[in-house]
């Protein structure tokens, strides 16, 4: 049966309401790219693929996934631009699709895995509920408290979030490393470190100095391993504590990276004059945070503030609310320089 001509071609609006309704769907169906990611990586098929097994076949077979169903993620893969297709079932691994791959630098499969796993997709499940109320649902979602009480249940996922915020940490360490002048610090003390990602990337850059995590003592055992594999273990300590009760190990410098956007104001000047605590009058520490932007800019620290809401009791700030937290316990802020957007790096000194 032919087609029925249309009378006459669409008009202006209704092109434009078209474009506008393409451009809903697109954000309506993001979870999808974000699983057919995930499965991606789950499935290893960016190293199957780098290591010539470059057909579905070959993917499946080493994977023991079904043949076609892997044909059809690994051309998904292609049209999010992860796979290239060299034709007759070919594929290639893309540049983007390399960040992909297990240790490769700037990999982030570990991030592409915890943040559709279990504990972070069923908490954005109940966004509606968490904007109601105003907190997070975790527990309706979880059965705990918060996702700090989910991960001390769940190790597996927990050491995958830290393997993700280490990935997270490689887009943003050389830019600190080249921008931070430690001032002839000689130990340096990461408050939170988790797997010490950062530590260990200014260990590299300044031999001189000699590097610390702090962070709870689930977590610091793999901080000493990293610390192993890049044999820089000779050089460094990690300390299982609590930064909310202390007390924290004294330092010429301290690191504060993606801590205090975890917690409310009030948990984040408990922290904060913890370290105060352990910190001599006029000595500085880095605090590395998203900040919230102009209102209507492109701005992922408001989305990233979407996700604090979600999963835990804390938030993204402007940097007038960072000072005001700063202030209130015992540090000014002297500098703050934007990094890989939105991220930025503060330095305060405790006075």
């Amino acid at each position: 049966m032919p087609l029925v001509d249309r009378p006459s071609p669409p008009s202006a609006e209704e092109i434009e309401i078209g474009q506008r309704g393409l451009a809903v769907v697109q954000m309506l169906t993001g979870h999808w790219v974000a699983q057919v990611v995930r499965t991606a990586a789950d499935l290893q098929v960016m190293d199957h693929v780098a290591a010539g097994e470059q057909t579905a076949d070959a993917v499946a077979s080493a994977e023991g996934s079904d043949h076609q169903a892997t044909y059809r993620l690994m051309r998904a893969c292609a049209s999010l631009g992860l796979l290239a297709s060299g034709g007759g079932g070919v594929f290639s691994v893309t540049p983007t699709g390399q960040l992909l791959r297990r240790g490769v630098p700037g990999s982030l499969r570990e991030m592409a895995l915890a943040q559709s796993a279990h504990g972070h997709w069923q908490s954005w499940e109940l966004l509606p509920e968490a904007v109601r109320a105003g907190h997070h649902q975790v527990s309706v979602a979880l059965g705990t408290d918060d996702m700090w009480g989910y991960f001390a249940q769940h190790p597996e996922e927990a050491a995958l979030f830290s393997a993700a915020m280490s990935n997270m940490t490689g887009l943003v360490t050389e830019d600190i490393a080249a921008g931070l002048d430690l001032d002839g610090a000689k130990t340096v003390l990461d408050v939170g470190g988790a797997n010490g990602a950062l530590i260990l990337r200014l260990m590299q850059a300044h031999p001189e100095i000699t590097g610390q995590v702090f962070d709870l003592p689930h977590i610091v055992d793999g901080a000493r391993r990293a610390a192993a594999d890049a044999s820089l273990a000779e050089r460094f300590t990690a300390t299982g504590g609590d930064f909310f009760t202390g007390p924290l190990p004294a330092a010429d410098y301290y690191l504060l990276k993606w801590v205090l956007h975890d917690w409310d104001d009030a948990k984040c000047i408990s922290i904060l004059r913890n370290v105060r605590a352990s910190a001599a009058l006029g000595t500085r520490m880095l605090v590395v945070e998203a900040v919230i932007g102009e209102i209507g800019a492109p701005d992922a620290a408001a989305l990233i503030d979407i996700n604090m809401l979600v999963a835990t009791s804390g938030q993204e700030r402007e940097l007038a609310e960072l000072d005001a937290l700063f202030e209130a316990s015992g540090w000014t802020r002297v500098a703050a320089s934007p990094i890989t957007p939105p991220q930025f790096m503060i330095e305060v000194e405790a006075t």
